[in-house]
């Protein structure tokens, strides 16, 4: 492995770390920078959309404002680099917790695997395409 790649690999990784980051602090800004300006997400593994990174962030802007808090989290990342484009497949876990009608705090968990398609860009790595793969779902109630 050249210090290119383990480079590569360090700021693929920061990125989707960003991502996670994003969503919890609800930083649209963050959110809209981590992709391609045409990029596509595939979110229809658990019922979300498929569309732009504009279109993703309409449908989270009322979820995530209507949850208590959430906490994305992404390990077991695998890159594979071809020059200027890579793949990477990354396990992750998303606690979201909200509230019950009587008040109660409620959690689901989602298990599931981000498969991306990114490119390096002249501001560094960017998301190029994203899907969603379901693993596994569970209510914490």
């Amino acid at each position: 492995m050249t210090l290119q790649d383990i480079s590569d690999k360090v700021e693929i990784n920061e990125l989707l770390a960003r991502y996670c980051h994003a969503l919890d602090e609800k930083d649209w800004h963050s959110f809209q920078a981590i992709f391609l300006p045409d990029a596509i997400l595939d979110f229809t593994a658990f019922g979300g959309p498929k569309g732009s990174p504009a279109e993703l962030q309409e449908f989270f802007v009322p979820i995530l404002g209507s949850l208590a808090s959430t906490q994305h989290t992404v390990s077991t990342v695998k890159i594979d680099l071809a020059g200027n484009s890579a793949t990477a497949r990354s396990a992750a876990i998303v606690p979201m917790t909200g509230k019950t009608p009587e008040g109660k705090e409620a959690t689901f968990v989602s298990g599931l695997w981000y498969e991306d398609s990114l490119e390096r860009t002249k501001d560094g790595w960017k998301i190029k395409s994203r899907k969603q793969v379901r693993s596994w779902a569970a209510n914490m109630a």
